[in-house]
């Protein structure tokens, strides 16, 4: 068991997008979750239930991303968070324009739809956290 974690930990100190996937993947199952104790559980209106639920991951999606994925101790909280917010709208408005395009224009299943259209948004989230959120510069060894 102690070799899978060192080999866990070694892999993820080393390869940026894994921990991004990781992390992000944390959030969604956070937000899914979270939606589903709040509504099915607790009998809490679904609306208000998704967005409390987004609200939550959002918070643990920033969260890891800064401390863990990309490693942005120095910089303001505050002004990375609020560019974080951002770019996290800009990514639901560019996924709600995508997912239009692929079942009204281009035909195909909702659910198929999603899967491309999400991770695609995910592949620009990731440079514009990468690049203009966080500003990682990872050591000349790392890669992605």
């Amino acid at each position: 068991m102690y070799k899978y974690i060192e080999l866990f930990l070694d892999l993820t100190s080393k390869y940026v997008g894994l921990r991004y996937f990781i992390s992000g993947g944390t959030a969604g199952v956070t937000d899914i979750a979270l939606l589903y104790i709040l509504h099915e559980i607790l009998g809490i209106y679904y609306l208000t239930s998704a967005a409390l639920a987004f609200i939550v991951a959002f918070f643990v999606s920033f969260l890891l991303h800064k401390y863990w994925t990309f490693k942005s101790h120095e910089e303001e909280i505050r002004r990375q968070m609020s560019m974080y917010l951002l770019a996290s709208l800009f990514g639901l408005f560019l996924n709600t324009v995508l997912m239009y395009l692929f079942v009204d224009y281009i035909h195909v299943n909702v659910i198929l739809s999603q899967v491309v259209v999400g991770l695609m948004v995910a592949c620009v989230s990731f440079f514009v956290s990468r690049n203009l959120v966080f500003k990682y510069s990872p050591d000349l060894n790392i890669k992605i």
